[in-house]
Parts: C-alpha cells; structure tokens; sequence
C-alpha cells in the first residue's frame, strides 16, 4: 500500500534522510536523493529545457531560489554551452550577468521575469531585446493569465513554463501555452488525486497534483501531496491554479502556517494573526496583522519588534508586520486572506 506524504511528513523525516537533501528554506520540506535519484532529476530536467528550445548552443541563466537553483543549473550545463546559477538577485544585477554571460536562456519564476522587465522598461529604460534572450523558461509557481504571452512578445522569445517539484525543484512537466495541459516528462510521475480522500484520480471537482516518484531509491512506494489543487476538465493533467493545506506559495517559496503559529504563540498577549497575500503589481506582497488581547500592546513597540523577529526567523521571505487596532478577548485561529486567490484554505477537507 502506498504512503501518502506531505511536506510535514517529509520534514519530519529530516533527522533520519540520508543522502543528498534538498531543503526548503524553513526546512518544512526535506527531499533526499541517492546518485541514481540525482542523476535521473538532472535528466528530467535537462529533458525539460530541451522541450523548451535549449542547444549545445545556448548560455543558460538560472535565477531560482534553492533548492531548485542548483539542481537546474547542473541539468543545464548538461544540455548547454553553458550554465550560470544567479539566484534570486536584484533586478539589475540579473541585467548586467545576462549581458556579460551573454545569456541565451533565462530560468526564472513567472514573477520575477514580469517583475524583471516591468523594471527594465520603467527604471531602466531598457530594450529587452537587446538581450538577445532566445528562451525563457518560467517553474516554480502560479502564473498570472497572459503571462507566457506577454513575455514571449516583449522579448521576442520562446516562453516555456514547466512544472517542477515543490520538493526538490527538478522538472516533472512543461506547456508551451496558458491554455495547453502540462506534458508530463516521464510516464507515471504525475497524477491527481482527492483533495480530501487519498486516493488516486481526479474525481469530481478541484484535484490535488500529486507526485508518485515510483523509481526513488526511499521515496518509490510514496504518493506525494503537492498542496497544488488543478480544476480537471479535459484530456491530460491541468496546471495547477490554487493551493491547499498547511503551506503557502509567495513568490516562489512555500511558506509553513504551522511555524507562524508556534511562533506566535511564545509571544504573550498574541489573540490571533492574518496572513494578507497580493499581487498588485509583478510580485507577490505578504503582510502579517496580528492581534493582541491586551491594549496596552498595540502601541508598544517592543511587542511589534518581538513579532518582526520571530516572522524574520521563519522564512527569508519578506513579510510586512501590522497590529491590528481592535483587540480580541479570546485566542482565534490564524487565517489566510489570499487576495490572488490561489489558497483554498488549511484543511483539505472543508474545500469542496
């Protein structure tokens, strides 16, 4: 029978993973891989940038956060003439290694792309086609509508997106279009499932992706909950548009409700919390409004700066901190207000 895991599950792991570990930042997430495992994510992956027109030719910029970055910039130095992996940096850093690498091939998210030639265009007053870029490769989370598009005709390149896994950061499958459903890179490997049942197959309304990493060398008899919901209604396997459970995705990096809530609650006075999340412009904002019991704490400062501390401790993720105005009397669940409208909520089994 087989094992139905989560991130939690896979964190839990992490005193006694063996091998080479991919870890989440807030190390909710523990992905282990022996050589074989290793070698068959980098094939995946370099399957993947082939897909979306990589050569022997081309120079490949990688700008992920890890656990992902390196994974695909070795896949990359595989399939190119070369690979570079950036990170995450600022915008017009990632401008100046794209020039003087002479970069061909940018693997990105699909906001920081946006966000990269939002700012090209306003601050810098620069041509993206003076790039020369030939490929964009977009993972590592949920596109806003008509984003392939739009950059395909600002650059006058090739814009391919590809689910990778939220575990480890290799490819598992990739579209050429928003409308097109993701073609898997290897039979078996991704599948749907019930979001509140553990069982294999879309079912009826929303499914959850889940990863099935049959040739894993500790992972193969698993099923591995993606906490990414797709809305099936058609032939092959949607892209997933929402996310469910105890993680979010902000820009990129999959954030654990679970630790806000152990932080918070150390810090005397905390009632109850709100985690806002938008994407007004090009990249997501998260803003945490916390409420206390007592007013004599909403206009302490020591208090507010405790908050700051324990948040920046959780994620390197920037969160914005607010103290509500209102206090409560009585303790209340942390809540979620995605404003994207990507999570459904914290429990599988209250979303229909």
């Amino acid at each position: 029978m087989a094992r139905w895991l989560t991130r939690d599950d896979l964190g839990a792991a992490a005193r006694s993973a063996e091998g080479l570990l991919l870890v989440s930042p807030d190390v909710s997430s523990v992905y282990p891989l022996g050589p074989d495992d290793r070698t068959a994510a980098a094939e995946l992956t370099g399957t993947a940038l082939r897909a979306a027109g990589v050569g022997e030719r081309d120079r490949v910029v990688v700008a992920l956060a890890e656990p992902a970055g390196a994974l695909w910039t070795a896949a990359a130095a595989d399939v190119a003439q070369a690979a570079a992996n950036l990170g995450p940096r600022g915008r017009m850093r990632l401008h100046h290694a794209l020039s003087e690498l002479k970069a061909t091939t940018l693997v990105a998210t699909p906001t920081g792309a946006m966000d990269f030639l939002a700012r090209l265009h306003l601050e810098f007053l620069l041509d993206p086609l003076d790039l020369g870029l030939r490929n964009i490769v977009l993972t590592g989370e949920i596109a806003s509508k008509r984003t392939i598009g739009h950059l395909a005709g600002e650059f006058a390149a090739r814009v391919t997106e590809v689910y990778a896994s939220p575990f480890g950061g290799g490819a598992l499958a990739w579209r050429a279009a928003e409308e097109d459903p993701l073609t898997p890179l290897a039979d078996g490997m991704l599948g749907l499932a019930a979001l509140a049942k553990d069982e294999l197959g879309p079912g009826s309304g929303m499914a959850e992706l889940v990863v099935t990493p049959y040739g894993h060398s500790t992972l193969g008899d698993a099923v591995l909950r993606t906490g990414q919901v797709a809305r099936p209604g058609g032939a092959g396997i949607p892209a997933p548009v929402h996310t469910v459970g105890e993680h979010v995705l902000v820009r990129g990096v999959w954030l654990a409700l679970p630790r806000i809530d152990k932080a918070l609650s150390k810090i005397d006075g905390v009632a109850g919390w709100e985690l806002a999340i938008s994407r007004q412009g090009t990249l997501d904002a998260a803003v945490l409004t916390v409420t206390f019991s007592r007013e004599s704490l909403v206009g302490n400062p020591m208090w507010r700066s405790r908050i700051q501390q324990a948040v920046q401790a959780l994620t390197p993720m920037s969160i914005n901190v607010e103290i509500a105005q209102d206090v409560s009397d009585t303790p209340r669940p942390g809540t979620v207000n995605d404003l994207r409208g990507h999570h459904l909520g914290r429990d599988r089994a209250l979303i229909t």
